[in-house]
């Protein structure tokens, strides 16, 4: 979720008041800003979609929750110590958090292990361990519509009873120090991100976050005469009409068998009403294509830990495999495939198949996604209910992604086609009619603070940060980023260079090995002929690496080595500088993006799902480079292909030498500079105290490459020279910028969220503004924003 301060002051309209009110007691808000610890609940991409879908949906009056565990260590903070990424826990909660209301009257229970006993009355589930389910809800407001909606996170506890029968043995201390094997539950989030990783306590947080939830949204719905709290519904007929639950990929899969269990052994419904009610009730967004980060749980561990979930499970999957071999008789390789079953060393269960089976839609991400997973990873089950698949390409709030993080952007384009635009991102078109209009190209360049090559202040473009900068520049994006950067990493920085920026989850699919290579290409071209015009650039990349990915972790080493021969070269001076930048998270984003010139979106295709950093990139006038993969397929198509670079293979590119076999070899003999790069990183040039350091990377490379980085090296680096061609011309540059800002309303997540909505939920959204709190109700009751009837 990143911090809430900011946030919240411009979706109430409050942030010039509040600015004001705190510089007359003689503080500074941004002062106060920096001091909150961002919110860093969740994993990457996925994790910050929900977030921005949370702002969207209140921004558009849909009565939605947020649901997810409050972990009281979230995702780490990485610390960069001689070049190696180092992991510290990140203990947000260490002064509070005054965003969150615990809800104690809401507590609910969770069980865990235990038994199944069968009886005439149906199944029971005894001997359980519980946990309780405390949740704590913090409110997300709608933009200027007085709307707010909750995000409630639960937090494990254990009850006053747990293990104390041990306490009868005489065992009291040990049961009071057992109760946090309970509390464990919520301690840590699992900081993989398109990885799965099959741990019973991950299975645990699955099943807990599942249950607390679905307690909650019954108690709810059996209640739902406004203020009461008593079971008003005892029928669920109706249930589908006015629940919807979107499983945000398959962590929340075990939803399904628990509603089942609900509907079945407590509320005593027949098994197919049950499953009806359920299907239509769930939907499924699938985020990854990547084999390894599909969940497969091992059927003993499911066994011990939620017995009566496996037995539902076995069920929906016999009745599942009868209805196929009706369908197909005797295609006995079509029912192993599409079983929820997956036999062999270790019996799994498929999560992402439960998700299909027990929902009424499935979507991808992005329109290539979403392709990919009906023709390849699903292709079985699209070919027996193709209307059940469909594609939401994500999208991102712009209410954060540009009026929060890029304050002097957002008023220029007010000023141009009105303040609607934050509300209805679409209307970004209406800057199209300014492309050519001198004063708002110098303008956007301006708040980017992008100049020439030569025409600074000094050589090259160069602009002292030092006492001597001029304070209005100190506001303009690049400058103030620099100061950033020379702060906090002492590595002094040219405003004037390109800004390349690459930052994201490190992963081999991301290439960030590709970026480096480049790095080491340019750095080589400069040696080579230091008196050659060179466009100045520096290069950042951050992000963080699963604490296990060992090959992530070198990766980061590397591009530090890199960096520290890179940045102290006397030949190189300010013409090229690495940073890798420490602990990448939401508030860093907001500090790098609107800082930008380009964006480095270089997956191998058909690996990104989306992408939607690549959407804060575009939104705030950074250009793109990258490949035809996730979103930016529709970026290139909104834009049109000649305002992004685009290079390297496609997805059939990628298939057909799948089919052919990739040999890293011929390329690394055929490119003269590939060659002398990896050399280089081979023979220790970046590592003389340790010369063998890579060669677990280099032996990927020519050997274990999945993501076959040096199949697209060349057309990247061809790619790379036309960027800087034109960067040499700040108008034409600026002119690229203005028709990427302009195409970018697509991108913003209240299309997504009504796509879902129309598609997936059936409820429509409403701009129906509530009235303030200190006007009575009925003053506002039937006018719409704009004044007419409703």
């Amino acid at each position: 979720m990143g911090r809430t301060l900011q946030n919240t002051m411009i979706n109430l309209g409050l942030q010039n008041a509040c600015d004001e009110a705190v510089y007359q007691l003689g503080l500074d808000m941004e002062e106060l800003e920096e001091i909150e610890e961002d919110a860093g609940l969740g994993n990457g991409g996925l994790g910050r979609l929900a977030a921005c879908f949370l702002d969207s949906m209140a921004t558009l009056g849909l009565a939605a929750y947020g649901y997810g565990i409050r972990y009281e260590y979230g995702i780490f903070n990485q610390k960069i110590r001689d070049g190696w990424q180092v992991e510290e826990a990140d203990d947000w909660l260490r002064h509070g958090n005054p965003w969150e209301k615990a809800r104690p009257e809401y507590m609910l229970p969770v069980h865990f292990y235990g038994r199944v006993e069968h009886s005439a009355s149906g199944a029971k589930w005894i001997d359980t361990q519980v946990v309780l389910a405390l949740p704590y809800d913090t409110p997300v407001p709608g933009y200027m519509n007085n709307t707010v909606n909750t995000m409630r996170l639960w937090s494990a506890r254990a009850p006053n009873d747990f293990n104390l029968r041990d306490f009868n043995v005489g065992d009291y201390i040990q049961a009071v120090l057992d109760r946090n094997l309970a509390e464990n539950i919520s301690r840590v989030l699992y900081p993989n991100d398109n990885f799965f990783e099959g741990k019973e306590l991950r299975l645990k947080q699955e099943y807990f976050v599942v249950a607390a939830t679905l307690q909650d949204i019954i108690r709810r719905f059996k209640a739902s005469k406004f203020g009461s709290t008593d079971s008003v519904r005892t029928v669920f007929d109706s249930f589908p009409d006015q629940v919807a639950i979107q499983l945000n990929d398959t962590h929340p899969a075990m939803a399904i068998p628990e509603l089942m269990r609900i509907f079945v052994d407590i509320e005593k419904l027949p098994w197919d009403k049950a499953w009806d009610i359920t299907k239509r009730t769930f939907a499924y967004t699938n985020h990854t294509v990547l084999p390894e980060a599909l969940e497969r749980w091992p059927v003993d561990l499911v066994e011990k830990l939620l017995p009566r979930h496996l037995q539902i499970i076995y069920e929906i999957n016999q009745r599942h495999l009868d209805h196929i071999a009706s369908l197909f008789p005797n295609d006995v390789d079509r029912l192993r495939r599409m079983s929820l079953i997956e036999e062999g060393d270790t019996k799994r269960i498929n999560m992402a198949h439960l998700c299909i089976v027990g929902s009424h839609a499935v979507n991808g991400v992005a329109k290539i996604h979403s392709e990919i997973v009906k023709t390849q990873v699903f292709e079985d089950f699209a070919e027996l209910e193709p209307e059940k698949f469909q594609n939401k390409t994500n999208g991102i709030t712009p209410r954060r992604w540009l009026l929060l993080c890029n304050p002097g952007l957002a008023e220029l384009i007010a000023e141009k086609i009105g303040e609607d635009y934050v509300r209805d991102l679409s209307q970004l078109t209406k800057l199209h009619k300014f492309v050519d209009d001198d004063l708002f190209i110098r303008e956007v360049a301006k708040v980017k603070q992008v100049r020439g090559v030569g025409r600074g202040s000094r050589e090259q473009g160069w602009c002292s940060l030092g006492a001597d900068v001029v304070p209005a520049l100190a506001q303009e994006n690049k400058v103030k980023f620099a100061l950033y950067l020379e702060k906090e990493y002492k590595v002094k920085i040219n405003p004037s260079s390109m800004f390349d920026v690459h930052v994201k989850r490190i992963h081999e699919y991301k290439r960030q090995l590709m970026n480096c290579l480049h790095i080491i290409t340019m750095y080589n071209r400069i040696r080579r002929d230091p008196a050659k015009l060179f466009v100045p650039r520096t290069v950042i990349i951050g992000g963080k690496a699963a604490p296990g990915y060992h090959m992530a972790k070198m990766i980061i080493k590397l591009i530090n080595a890199v960096a520290q021969v890179v940045n102290n070269d006397p030949v190189v001076g300010s013409k090229l500088k690495v940073i890798f930048l420490e602990n990448y998270r939401v508030s860093l984003a907001e500090k790098v993006i609107p800082a930008t010139d380009l964006s480095e979106q270089i997956s191998t295709a058909g690996t990104e799902a989306s992408g939607t950093g690549n959407m804060k990139f575009m939104l705030n006038g950074a250009l793109t480079i990258g490949t035809m993969d996730g979103a930016n397929v529709e970026m290139a198509e909104e834009a049109g292909e000649e305002n992004l670079f685009i290079f390297g293979m496609r997805v059939e590119d990628v298939t057909e030498l799948d089919r052919k076999g990739y040999n890293a070899q011929l390329y690394y003999d055929r490119l003269p500079e590939l060659k002398q790069a990896v050399d280089q990183i081979k023979s220790g040039f970046f590592s003389p105290k340790d010369p063998n350091l890579f060669n677990d990377v280099v032996n990927m490379l020519f050997h274990h490459d999945r993501f076959k980085v040096f199949a697209d090296y060349e057309a990247y680096v061809k790619c790379q020279e036309k960027v800087s061609e034109l960067y040499l011309n700040s108008k034409a540059w600026t002119k690229m910028v203005i028709r990427n800002i302009a195409a970018a309303g697509k991108f913003s997540s209240d299309r997504t969220i009504k796509e879902y909505a129309r598609d997936i939920w059936h409820v429509e959204p409403s701009d129906l503004k509530i009235p303030p709190p200190n006007e009575p109700r009925d003053a506002g009751q039937d006018k719409t924003p704009n004044g007419t009837a409703a």
